[in-house]
């Protein structure tokens, strides 16, 4: 492979790795909710990291591996290829190491299945993993693939490590965001049915949801989905018969 100036953009970009890099954050920290994130992020793998031909990123939870996003679609074929045979540079990122890079799919003993198909079903020779994040029950890695035997340089590995770190920082924000926006949604719809039980049999704030957890126990059913059914239609299974149970005013 012909060498080529440290860190060089290889859409031409002349700026330094440093100012490429601060961008691409604040690009990503602009992206509303986390699959735009994901969408740029990929692109910006592409963009900024000489030697990537393609890019995805993984996201793994209990029995189930899946690829949010990607370049193109043969990224996709090898990580559904990975999660049939239980192996690859994914799944390793995921499970066991921070970085993983092969530069030889083909002949690399760690895979000995999964490489030599992933190299003829779509052509990829070397890839580069890095683990992005662990949350809760979900982890997540950037996959980095080139059709080039031994396509990424040192170089290229510390840009790819600096595109993941970013990555990492704006795809966790963006989740905190919208999981704080569906709690935000569960407590309204929730506020409202309590107001509609107080108003209904005069009854105080406490009471009124307790009535209503009292309900989502018996039922089993989460207080959210009673409350939007009650908002939604005026009408809740089981409300006259707790109220008739006696509760405290």
């Amino acid at each position: 492979m012909p060498a080529r100036p440290p860190h060089a953009s290889p859409t031409g970009d002349p700026s330094p790795l440093p100012e490429r890099m601060a961008a691409a954050a604040r690009d990503l920290q602009e992206q509303r909710g986390p699959q735009s994130t994901l969408d740029l992020a990929v692109r910006l793998a592409v963009s900024n990291v000489d030697g990537c031909d393609a890019a995805g990123v993984t996201m793994a939870r209990p029995h189930e591996v899946e690829t949010p996003a990607f370049t193109e679609e043969w990224v996709a074929v090898g990580d559904r290829l990975q999660l049939e045979l239980g192996e690859g540079p994914c799944l390793d990122a995921i499970r066991q190491q921070h970085t993983v890079y092969s530069p030889s799919l083909g002949y690399d003993r760690r895979w000995p299945v999964w490489g030599p198909r992933v190299t003829a079903e779509t052509g990829a020779q070397s890839v580069l993993s890095f683990q992005l994040f662990t949350h809760h029950d979900t982890v997540g890695a950037l996959n980095l693939y080139s059709r080039t035997r031994d396509g990424f340089h040192l170089d290229d590995r510390a840009d790819g490590l600096a595109i993941a770190a970013h990555v990492a920082v704006a795809v966790a924000a963006s989740m905190k965001i919208t999981n704080l926006e569906s709690a935000l949604g569960s407590r309204t719809v929730i506020g409202q049915a309590i107001g509609i039980i107080m108003e209904r049999f005069d009854l105080r704030p406490d009471v009124a949801f307790a009535v209503l957890s009292r309900i989502s126990s018996t039922e089993e059913r989460k207080m959210r989905d009673l409350a939007a059914e009650l908002v939604d239609t005026g009408r809740l299974e089981g409300l006259d018969a707790t109220l008739g149970e006696g509760v405290l005013r």
